[in-house]
C-alpha cells in the first residue's frame, strides 16, 4: 500500500509540480505524517511557508497563455524532482526504502505529467470549453488528491 501511496504522491506532483510538496510538507508540520532525519526539515516553518507560496504562485501561472508546457524539459525536472521529494517523504513515513520511494515517486510524477497533460487536452476538446475550466478542475485534483494520499497516515 505504501508504494502505491508514493506513486500517488508523485502523480499529483506531476499535475501541479508544487502542490504536492506544500501539502507533504503541511502534512510533516501538522503532525500527521511522521518524518526523521534531513526529510523531516520540509516540516519546517520555513519550507511550509516557501512551498504554500510558490504551489500558489503555480496554481496562478499555470492559467497564464505564456506558460511554457509541464512537459519542457524545466517543467518536466521539476514533476520529477518533487516527485522524487514526496515519494521519499511518503516512503520514510510508512518506513519503507526512501530510494525506491523516490524512484516511484518521481515515476508517478512523469506519469502525471504526461498523463494530466493529456486529459487537460482532452477534456477540453470533449467537453468544448476553455483551458481555465479544465485548469481549475486539474488545481482540485492536485490538491484533493495530495490531501487524500497524506490523509492516510
Amino acid at each position: 500500500m505504501i508504494i502505491f501511496l508514493t506513486f500517488l504522491i508523485g502523480f499529483f506532483g506531476g499535475l501541479r509540480s508544487l502542490t504536492a510538496p506544500a501539502a507533504t510538507a503541511w502534512a510533516v508540520y501538522l503532525g500527521g505524517l511522521k518524518l526523521e532525519g534531513p526529510l523531516s526539515l520540509i516540516g519546517s516553518l520555513p519550507a511550509v511557508g516557501i512551498f504554500t507560496v510558490i504551489a500558489f504562485a503555480e496554481l496562478v501561472v499555470d492559467k497564464l497563455p505564456q506558460t511554457p508546457s509541464r512537459t519542457a524539459p524545466a517543467g518536466l525536472i521539476a514533476r520529477i524532482a518533487m516527485g522524487g521529494l514526496t515519494g521519499a517523504c511518503v516512503a520514510s513515513a510508512g518506513a519503507r526504502n526512501v530510494l525506491l520511494g523516490a524512484l516511484i515517486g518521481a515515476i508517478g510524477g512523469v506519469a502525471g505529467c504526461f498523463l494530466g497533460y493529456r486529459a487537460r487536452i482532452g477534456a477540453v476538446k470533449a467537453l468544448n470549453t476553455r483551458d481555465l475550466n479544465v485548469a481549475l478542475v486539474e488545481d482540485g485534483i492536485a490538491i484533493a488528491g495530495s490531501i487524500a494520499v497524506l490523509s492516510q497516515f
